[in-house]
């Protein structure tokens, strides 16, 4: 499985990135064979915003866009700015393909100075992530500038969202029969992008007709 962490880390050494690194060696203690690779998109920042002004990526960014499009999972963290996610980060989603994340797991993640814009997780980044018709865990994960001190509260909070993001990935696998009968399993992110099936009444009125 292809794990890519998306960090939107401006400082070096930064908190962002280790929450990353850490959501994702959270994922690789679940899971076998997992393949995880860091979009640092500070380092990208200019081919950004040529790409929003030539219409044209860079190598560099070009890249990233491949990885993330290519990602069985996503881990995405951001410093919060505004009490919102960074313009940075925004800037590199509104230029991936509308479509790359249909479908997708990502865990959604942030870092703070203050545990009082942990609900930038709820207002900014679920929201966006749902637009783009990704699978959002359910366990967002903030860390502000005292989770650091080696509370439980942040290990468990990691613990829960990597569980999460490791079922999710492991069901995104392609469709295989069953040992025992030669029934199709549909890939659980594909169900996601289905129609509720129709009521009963609703199949007696289509056979009616």
């Amino acid at each position: 499985m292809k794990l890519v962490v998306v960090s939107a880390g401006l400082s070096v050494p930064s908190s962002t990135r280790l929450l990353g690194d850490r959501l994702a060696a959270a994922v690789e203690r679940r899971a076998e064979d997992v393949d995880v690779q860091v979009v640092e998109l500070r380092d990208l920042a200019v081919e950004i915003a040529h790409h929003f002004t030539n219409g044209f990526p860079g190598r560099a960014l070009a890249a990233a866009l491949d990885a993330v499009t290519g990602a069985d999972g996503l881990i995405v963290v951001t410093p919060v700015f505004s009490a919102s996610y960074s313009g940075l980060f925004k800037s590199f989603f509104d230029v991936l393909d509308k479509d790359a994340l249909t479908g997708k797991p990502v865990l959604i993640a942030a870092t703070g100075g203050t545990a009082r814009h942990s609900l930038v997780l709820e207002h900014a980044l679920r929201p966006l992530f749902a637009y783009l018709r990704a699978v959002v865990v359910p366990t967002g994960v903030y860390a502000a500038s005292e989770d650091w001190g080696g509370t439980d509260g942040l290990a468990d909070r990691v613990e829960r969202a990597a569980a999460e993001l490791t079922t999710l990935m492991q069901g995104l696998t392609p469709t295989h029969r069953t040992p025992k009968s030669d029934v199709e399993v549909t890939p659980f992110a594909e169900l996601l992008t289905q129609g509720p099936p129709l009521p009963h009444h609703a199949h007696d009125t289509v056979r009616a007709q």
